[in-house]
C-alpha cells in the first residue's frame, strides 16, 4: 500500500499531539482538520487497513475507528 498520500495530509502542518488527545480531551480540533484535508479518505482507509486503535485518523476518533473496524470484520465473516 502506497503512503504517498501522507505528503499532502494537513496533519503534517499541525501539532501531532492534536491527533492523540489526552484522556478527557476533545478530539474535535483534530476532526476539524481532517474534514478539511484533501487525503481524508486515504487516511481513513489506511487506518482501517492497519487497524489503528488510537488517535484520530481520517476524521474518526478512536472509538469510531474501533466500531468501524468491528463492523468490517463482522461483514467479512
Amino acid at each position: 500500500m502506497s503512503e504517498r498520500w501522507r505528503e499532502d495530509a494537513l496533519c503534517r502542518q499541525t501539532d501531532p499531539n492534536l491527533f492523540h488527545p489526552a484522556p478527557g480531551c476533545s478530539p474535535a480540533p483534530a476532526k476539524r482538520t481532517c474534514m478539511a484535508c484533501p487525503v481524508r479518505p486515504e487516511c481513513l482507509d489506511y487506518a482501517l487497513d492497519t487497524r489503528q486503535h488510537w488517535g484520530v485518523w481520517g476524521g474518526l476518533d478512536q472509538n469510531e475507528l474501533r466500531r468501524l473496524n468491528r463492523a468490517r470484520r463482522a461483514q467479512a465473516a
